[in-house]
């Protein structure tokens, strides 16, 4: 255990309002977590196979993607429509979240990166209403519009970076609602 006087004598000093020589420097020393405890244990499998087996993984995955990407930006769409015209229950914003956060999180690795910074901002934008926020439908109406154009083939394998105006634009709307 580190010695209080080097470790937080500044702070101990402060409190008693003495003074410390500023020679002491605290004591910096490594901890060993369980994580990396873990990881370096004996067993498993080399990091090369694993990274082939993830790959392999995702290549597997891909054909159906695309299916499955389409459904859930549609149930999507159409949730987000049915909220604007009062008829969606009222677990709406929860679902819509869930959907968003399927498509942040899958999106990327599969190679649709910008399809994962817009549902990564609708996710933020719909976690602030979720936590009491005043649900502004125009700034989810903004960001379903953003999905539904980086889902067409033009724009589905583009990078955030490439469309400037597009991501600083959501980013501003989240922070003039989130505000």
């Amino acid at each position: 255990m580190a010695d209080p006087k080097v470790a937080g004598g500044k702070v101990a000093a402060a409190k008693v309002g003495a003074t410390q020589d500023d020679s002491a420097d605290a004591r910096i020393f490594p901890v060993d977590t369980r994580f990396q405890q873990m990881a370096r244990r004996a067993g498993g499998i080399p990091r090369d196979r694993a990274i082939e087996r993830a790959e392999a993984a995702l290549e597997e995955a891909r054909p159906g993607y695309d299916e499955w990407l389409e459904r859930e930006l549609e149930g999507l769409w159409e949730l987000i429509k049915s909220a604007e015209t009062g008829k969606a229950g009222p677990g709406w914003i929860d679902t819509a979240a869930f959907r968003c956060r399927e498509i942040r999180d899958t999106a990327a690795p599969l190679g649709y990166e910008l399809l994962a910074f817009i549902a990564g901002s609708l996710c933020e934008l719909l976690d602030s209403f979720e936590a009491d926020s005043e649900c502004n439908m125009e700034s989810i109406a903004c960001h379903i519009d953003a999905l539904m154009l980086a889902r067409q083939g033009s724009y589905r394998h583009m990078k955030p970076e490439q469309v400037p105006e597009l991501t600083k634009g959501l980013q501003r709307v989240v922070k003039h609602v989130t505000i």
